[in-house]
C-alpha cells in the first residue's frame, strides 16, 4: 500500500493569490466613486452632501452585511458568499449606468453595491487567518496589497473611460470586469487547510507549532463584553472617518483648485501605489515590533498628511500628501484582522471582525456627508480636513490605551503584548 503524499504546493499560497485578485477589485471599486463624483454632479446638479450619502450608505451596508458574511465564512468558507457578491456587484454597476434620480443612486450604489462589497474584506481576512499563523501579518499585508494595486490602476483608467465614453458606459465596463474577475477568483478559495489535507503555515505535524489545529478563541457574545472590543471599534472608527472623507472628496477637491480631472484622478492612484508597499511593510512590522507601535506610526502619518493637505495647491503637493496618507492608511488597514485574531482567537474571527467593522462604521460613515456639507456651506474643505486630522490624532491616543485581554483566547496568547 502506497501512502498518500502531501501536495508539493501549500494551497494557502493559491488562496492568497485568489484573495489578492478579489481585494484588488474591491480596492479599485472603493476608490473610483470619487472619480464619478464630478460628472454626476455636473449632469444632475445635486449637492456634494447629497451625493456623498450614497457612499456612506454603501459603507454602512458593506459593514452590516460583513457580519453575515463573516458568520457564513466561519461556518462554510468564503467561496459561495464571494461568488454571490460578484454577481450582485455586476448587476449593481449595470443599474448605476441607468440612474436618473438621487434615490436610485442611494438604492443601487448605497444598498446593492454596498452589500456586494461585503464579500471582500471580512471573508478574505478570516480565510487568510485560518491558513497562516507564523506569517499571518505578512500574508494579510500581501493580500491587502491587492487593494493598493486596484486603487493604483482603476481611478486613472476609469477617468479615461469617462472622458472617452461617458460615465454611464464606464459603469457598465466596471461591472463587467468586476463580475468576471471576482467570480473566477472565488472558485479557488477554501475555508481552511483541512479541506486540502494540509496544516496551517506555522503548525507542525503534531499540531504543536505556533498554533494548535483547533480554531480556539472567544465567541462574539464573550467578546462584546470586553473593553478591548469597544476600544478596537473606537480606534478603527478614527481610521475610517478620515479615510472615507478623503477617498470620496480628494479628486474633486483637487479639481476645485484648478488641477485637470485626469491629473486629479492620479492622486488616489498614488495612494494606492504607496499602499502596496505599506501593507506588506506594516504587516511585517507588526509581526516584529508589535501592533501598538505600528498603529501609532500609521495614525501619525495620517494626521501630518491631513495637515499638509490644508496648504497643498499644486499637483506635486497632492502627490506628497498621497504618499504620506496612503502609507499611513494602508498600514493601519492591514493590522485589523491580525490584531483581532491575536486578541480574540480564530473560533469566531469572521463574525467578530465583521462586528468591529460595523461598530467602527457607525462613526466613520458620517465623514463623507460631513465633508460635503461643510463644502456646501463654506465653499472649501479646510475645516473638514482639519477635523479629519484631529480624529487621526485621537486614534493615536486610543491606541496608547489599548491593552491585551486578561485570559487566553485563541491561537496566540492574548496576554502577549500588542
Amino acid at each position: 500500500m502506497v501512502a498518500n503524499k502531501p501536495p508539493r504546493i501549500f494551497y494557502g499560497y493559491i488562496v492568497v493569490i485568489a484573495a489578492f485578485c478579489i481585494v484588488a477589485i474591491a480596492g479599485g471599486i472603493w476608490a473610483i466613486f470619487g472619480v464619478f463624483f464630478e460628472p454626476m454632479l455636473t449632469e444632475f446638479g445635486w449637492t456634494r452632501a447629497e451625493l456623498s450619502v450614497a457612499s456612506s450608505l454603501s459603507i454602512l451596508f458593506l459593514t452590516l452585511f460583513g457580519i453575515a458574511g463573516g458568520k457564513f465564512t466561519d461556518r462554510f468558507g468564503a467561496r459561495l458568499y464571494v461568488t454571490a457578491c460578484g454577481l450582485l456587484l455586476g448587476l449593481g454597476f449595470f443599474l448605476m449606468s441607468r440612474v436618473n434620480t438621487i434615490w436610485q443612486v442611494y438604492l443601487v450604489y448605497g444598498v446593492m453595491i454596498g452589500i456586494g462589497m461585503s464579500g471582500f474584506w471580512v471573508p478574505m481576512m478570516a480565510t487568510i487567518a485560518r491558513w497562516f499563523v507564523k506569517r499571518r501579518g505578512m500574508m494579510t499585508g500581501i493580500v491587502l496589497a491587492g487593494g493598493g494595486v486596484g486603487i493604483t490602476i482603476m481611478p486613472p483608467l476609469v477617468a479615461r473611460l469617462i472622458i472617452t465614453y461617458g460615465w454611464r458606459i464606464s459603469y457598465i465596463w466596471v461591472g463587467l470586469v468586476t463580475m468576471i474577475i471576482i467570480i473566477v477568483a472565488a472558485q479557488f478559495l477554501r475555508r481552511n487547510p483541512a479541506q486540502m489535507g494540509q496544516l496551517p503555515d506555522g503548525v507542525d505535524e503534531t499540531g504543536t507549532g505556533s498554533s494548535g489545529l483547533q480554531a480556539e478563541g472567544f465567541s462574539l457574545r464573550q467578546v462584546i463584553r470586553t473593553r478591548e472590543f469597544w476600544m478596537l471599534c473606537a480606534i478603527f472608527s478614527c481610521l475610517w472617518f478620515s479615510a472615507n472623507a478623503v477617498w470620496v472628496h480628494i479628486v474633486i477637491h483637487a479639481i476645485d483648485l484648478g488641477i485637470p480631472a485626469t491629473s486629479a484622478s492620479s492622486i488616489p492612484a498614488v495612494m494606492g501605489g504607496v499602499g502596496i508597499v505599506a501593507r506588506i511593510m506594516m504587516g511585517t512590522a507588526a509581526d516584529k515590533i508589535g501592533f501598538k507601535a505600528t498603529l501609532l506610526i500609521g495614525f501619525a502619518l495620517m494626521a501630518v498628511s491631513l495637515l499638509w493637505l490644508l496648504v497643498a495647491r499644486e499637483l506635486w503637493a497632492f502627490y506628497l500628501f498621497a504618499v504620506g496618507f496612503g502609507f499611513g492608511f494602508a498600514g493601519l488597514a492591514v493590522l485589523e484582522s491580525p490584531l483581532v485574531a491575536r486578541l480574540f482567537g480564530l473560533a469566531s474571527l469572521g463574525v467578530i471582525l465583521g462586528s468591529i467593522e460595523f461598530g467602527s462604521t457607525v462613526f466613520g460613515v458620517t465623514s463623507p456627508i460631513i465633508a460635503g456639507y461643510i463644502f456646501d456651506i463654506m465653499d472649501n474643505y479646510r475645516l473638514a480636513f482639519l477635523i479629519c486630522a484631529a480624529v487621526s490624532g485621537m486614534g493615536s491616543v486610543l491606541t496608547l490605551l489599548l491593552r491585551p485581554i486578561s485570559e487566553k483566547g485563541g491561537t496566540d496568547d492574548p496576554r502577549r503584548s500588542t
